[in-house]
């Protein structure tokens, strides 16, 4: 039996989940008590019957002082020798703040308090399941689709994980840089396809302007630079325990060599490695540049 642990903080998406791996064909359990978990567990395997061979289990703060009795159960199922894993969703303070402000719901430890505390609180709480999560996915942002191809990634296709989600993101300097950004990458050295009547109305993902951005050969030799920092970055944020990367390329008004260089960048991270992955082009469609 393959069992999954959804939990998580509260507004990050774990009821999403739940039912998003109950479409993939996992018997879906949400907020069982923890003292009738070792139980319930044990009535699966032992149960030829049993709705499924793959079950998915939801624990969050509601748990309330039981809550740190599942340390000891996971432990106990790990020594077992049992095929447990522990999916942790994630999100952003602010991004949970208005999450709950657009719902009009109380933050569960929040009570007559402010929403922010309650987050606070609920982290502290959360703390150890994050450190014995096998899987972190930060919903701050991601679309639902987003999170579905996520989840299928780490349980239909059995694909590794590196509790890394990386946003490749071109964008133009006009308009700003990402707030978000941890990595902005300025890539207006490169032939301006703006300046040629053919290609200005077109965008980086049409294969005539990557063809005239990469003309020249610089910017060959530029993704071969950055392949080889990205690669070097990325098991050391993993080690350090980062579970979210956004990195930027800006050209100037983010419609023709950002978009061609961003997505040369993606593709190289797909083939890679087995990421969290999302590609957006943020100012593509803003009109001529």
């Amino acid at each position: 039996m393959k069992l999954v642990i959804v939990t998580g903080m509260s507004g990050a998406g774990k009821t999403v989940a739940l039912k998003m791996l109950e479409d993939m064909g996992y018997y879906c359990v949400d907020n069982l008590p923890i003292p009738l978990m070792k139980e319930f567990a044990s009535l699966l395997e032992g149960n030829k019957e049993k709705p499924s061979d793959r079950v998915a289990l939801g624990i969050d703060i509601r748990s309330g002082q039981d809550l740190p009795q599942f340390d000891n159960v996971l432990k106990e199922w790990q020594e077992a020798g049992m095929d447990c894993r522990v999916l942790f969703l994630d999100s952003d303070d602010e991004v949970l703040i208005k999450r709950y402000k657009e719902t009009r719901r109380n933050h569960p430890l929040a009570g007559m308090g402010r929403i922010d505390h309650g987050i606070a609180k609920e982290r502290e709480k959360l703390a150890f399941l994050k450190a014995e999560a096998d899987f972190i996915i930060d919903t701050s942002k991601l679309l639902t689709k987003d999170l579905r191809q996520e989840l299928e990634k780490l349980f239909l296709e059995n694909k590794s994980y590196d509790n890394l989600f990386i946003t490749v993101l071109s964008f133009g300097f006009k308009y700003g840089i990402p707030a978000d950004a941890d990595l902005v990458f300025d890539v207006r050295f490169l032939p301006n396809p703006y300046y040629v009547d053919e290609l200005k109305e077109k965008t980086g993902e049409d294969s005539a302007v990557s063809e005239y951005v990469m003309r020249g050969g610089t910017g060959y030799q530029f993704l071969t630079r950055l392949y080889d920092m990205i690669d070097f970055l990325i098991p050391n944020y993993v080690q350090e325990g980062k579970n979210r990367l956004v990195i930027a390329v800006g050209c100037t008004g983010g419609r023709h060599r950002s978009v061609t260089m961003a997505n040369a960048l993606y593709y190289h991270l797909k083939a890679a490695r087995q990421l969290g992955l999302k590609l957006e082009h943020r100012d593509m469609d803003r009109g001529n540049r």
